[in-house]
């Protein structure tokens, strides 16, 4: 019950979990995901072309399904570097709202 508050206590999943704290869908990507939101963007859009190559070569051999396959996780990966993106792009104005204000 006496716990200081400067931090050096050992902190639960939850509130590890909600560091920074987010709302909405935003709760389901993993803080250091989060926090690096650009990098983890690029880097999934990224993965979406790697994805996307064997997707093409397996269309190129008639293999549909396997084609089905790369393609699907391709477009998921690019789905969700844009949303990542995205939300840098938001969080990136936030700040520079915040700087204009003080």
């Amino acid at each position: 019950m006496n716990a200081t508050k400067d931090g050096s206590t050992r902190r639960g999943l939850r509130a590890w979990w909600a560091d920074p704290p987010r709302s909405g869908m935003r709760r389901l990507i993993a803080p250091w995901e989060y926090r690096h939101a650009r990098v983890f963007g690029v880097a999934r859009i990224a993965g979406a072309g790697v994805a996307a190559a064997p997707g093409v070569i397996c269309l190129a051999y008639s293999a549909y399904a396997w084609a089905a396959f790369f393609l699907a996780i391709a477009a998921l990966n690019l789905a969700g570097g844009y949303w990542l993106i995205t939300i840098a792009r938001s969080q990136a104005r936030d700040n520079r709202g915040r700087e204009s204000l003080a």
